[in-house]
């Protein structure tokens, strides 16, 4: 494959949650572990671990201005300070400031240690999918395989509550890819199809796992599945007329990336539909 077409493969797969998964302005969660209580009932940070604010990190690649610092000491203060009880109002609002600032990991730090001192569901969840959010941006493959974990830790917690959290399980998944056990991911995935065979996360994620492996046959059959319930899936319909040009359908590939071109905006997914049409040429 040529390198534009190799490069948003490579991002989908990684960045599924960016296709799929995490809901639009929802605030989402991750690791750690909530420190000791105090006698006045305040909650204190303590860790063997270093915060994310104190590593390295691919996100981190702006430093924050002065008023962006000011910002967030101030909201690191009102976490510290705050009690058991006000600890989910002061947390949400540290979470969203990291997310808006690009900082994933330590987002996903602060939602833990939420959701391991409060392990209700939702916390639990939103631990896990603001986990798999840094997970999706890191290059780093120290700091992928510890997002990774974590990611799944946190959804197994809430998977351990409620069975049916079908896209959490979807989201673990795409975490093995990487690991020595990737089986695991297709195995969970294949799950999920049991319970929902037309879970438009777990097929595209199976779409893309058949085109690393060059198995473009069922990737073609994934995305045809999705498009079948989903017909305005962009991105399944984009992903189809890859491996149909893969595979070698030249006639329904050129339809297939004509339909893309009429409807997509994305500037590398539509320098990567030029050089298949090339391809083809």
């Amino acid at each position: 494959m040529n390198k534009s077409i190799l490069l948003v493969i490579g991002l989908a797969a990684t960045l599924t949650v960016g296709l799929y998964s995490l809901p639009k302005g929802v605030v989402l969660n991750a690791d750690k572990q909530l420190g000791n209580q105090t006698s006045g009932g305040r909650t204190t940070t303590q860790s063997n671990e270093k915060q994310p604010e104190q590593t390295s990190s691919v996100e981190h690649n702006a430093p924050l201005t002065a008023e962006q610092q000011q910002k967030r000491s101030a909201l690191l203060t009102a976490f510290v300070n705050s009690g058991a009880a006000e600890k989910a109002k002061t947390t949400g609002p540290l979470i969203d400031f990291f997310r808006s600032v690009s900082r994933f990991d330590s987002a996903a730090f602060y939602s833990g240690q939420l959701a391991t001192a409060q392990p209700s569901e939702p916390n639990l969840l939103r631990a896990g999918d603001l986990y798999f959010e840094a997970y999706g941006f890191a290059l780093d493959d120290k700091k992928s395989t510890d997002l990774g974990q974590k990611t799944r830790d946190f959804y197994q917690k809430a998977l351990d509550k409620n069975p049916n959290l079908l896209l959490a399980k979807a989201n673990m998944a795409m975490t093995y890819v990487s690991t020595q056990t990737p089986m695991q991911g297709i195995m969970l995935l294949r799950e999920v199809l049991q319970q929902d065979p037309t879970n438009e996360v777990a097929l595209f994620n199976l779409g893309l796992l058949s085109m690393r492996s060059n198995q473009y046959d069922r990737a073609i059959e994934r995305f045809r599945q999705i498009l079948a319930v989903n017909p305005n899936s962009r991105k399944a319909r984009f992903y189809l007329g890859v491996s149909l040009v893969e595979k070698g359908e030249k006639a329904e590939a050129k339809e297939v990336l004509a339909e893309v071109k009429a409807t997509e905006k994305d500037p590398q997914i539509l320098a990567a539909v030029k050089e298949l049409e090339e391809r083809m040429k």
